[in-house]
């Protein structure tokens, strides 16, 4: 058996960021997944934005569950810290790593029967709560790994390879993060780069739970004409609401809103989220706007993207609890054991 490694010589003269990275210190294994496969491409995007974004590898948590996508984050951010929970239950594990290191930054990896069939409780809790992750979810409306049956995700009509149609109606992530109270909420295809790169750039810089829910064709099980979730079907029904333009951290530049012209969104740590509305009507602050939208747009078999909510007052699982700033590895004996005097304080407070 033959197997194929990346060279670790690079040219001297290869770009840098500016912490003096290569765009290879952000890759991973080489990728074992089918040729054409729509999860390598998200897989690239994300090495593409940490690059620009200039983040240290190491300061990255990823972690995913079971499946198809639940095996990308292998290819990509080899250096960072990983960890494959079971099945449909990452954003626990998440959480609790979270509440552990609020130092890190946090990404979810995830797929539409990770997500959306034994997971969506886990994914219903991560959301409401605020954990404070980018959540990606690679949904390409099939089960891949056991063969191509339909997913939780697949839409009603929607026809399988061998011609079968699916009766059930689907679930949408994205409609439900909305509902749920995410703070970041966009929706992506893998074969749409200049889109795709800028939302998970943004995610990133977001304070609170961002879920990108990203249309990725299975090449082997459902890109085939009756798939809703094939190649040419995602393109020839694509609606993009905006376009999306991160800026790192500088003074906010207040703008008015027209069609056409531009809006920006000042983030937490403050970089600057500019957005180029394309829909006349949108406005991606509005959170009841967008859930009416998302079903107006899907009654006429159009397929949403872009940013299509953001909280400009977003806050975390963190600031809810009002947790310590230090991670919890790093706290000593006078910290956790405050004294008896405390002990005593706090079990009057429950009489």
């Amino acid at each position: 058996m033959t197997y194929l490694a990346k060279p670790k010589l690079l040219r001297p003269d290869v770009p840098r960021n500016a912490l003096g990275y290569t765009r290879r210190d952000y890759e991973g294994a080489i990728s074992t997944l089918c040729a054409g496969c729509g999860h390598d491409s998200i897989s690239a995007a994300i090495v593409h934005a940490c690059y620009d974004l200039d983040i240290e590898p190491h300061r990255v948590a990823k972690l995913s569950g079971i499946g198809c996508s639940s095996k990308t984050p292998d290819y990509f951010l080899g250096n960072s810290h990983g960890f494959n929970s079971v099945h449909g239950r990452m954003p626990s594990v998440l959480t609790g790593a979270a509440l552990a290191n609020r130092e890190l930054i946090y990404l979810g990896i995830s797929g539409d029967g990770d997500s959306a069939s034994i997971g969506i409780g886990q994914f219903a809790h991560a959301m409401r709560r605020g954990v404070n992750m980018t959540y990606i979810c690679e949904n390409n409306g099939v089960y891949g790994l056991t063969k191509g049956q339909f997913s939780a995700t697949t839409d009603k009509g929607s026809k399988n390879k061998r011609g079968v149609a699916n009766n059930d109606s689907p679930i949408d992530l994205v409609a439900l993060a909305l509902q749920l109270g995410a703070t970041y909420v966009a929706r992506s295809f893998s074969g749409d780069k200049e889109q795709l790169i800028p939302l998970i750039k943004g995610a990133l810089r977001h304070q609170g739970p961002a879920l990108i829910d990203v249309l990725s064709p299975c090449v082997t099980f459902n890109n085939h004409a009756g798939s809703t979730k094939s190649y040419d079907y995602v393109r020839e029904h694509n609606e993009a609401v905006n376009r999306i333009e991160i800026l790192q951290p500088r003074e906010p530049i207040e703008t008015s809103y027209p069609p056409g012209s531009l809006r920006q969104v000042v983030q937490h740590d403050g970089s600057i989220l500019q957005l180029r509305k394309l829909a006349v009507d949108y406005d991606p602050s509005d959170r009841i706007g967008a859930m009416n939208y998302l079903q107006e747009r899907k009654a006429l078999g159009e397929i949403v993207t872009g940013l299509l909510y953001v909280a400009e007052d977003a806050e975390d699982l963190h600031r809810h609890l009002n947790t310590v700033t230090t991670p919890l590895n790093r706290l000593g004996d006078a910290e956790l054991c405050p004294g008896s005097a405390a002990l005593a304080a706090f079990n009057a407070a429950l009489r």
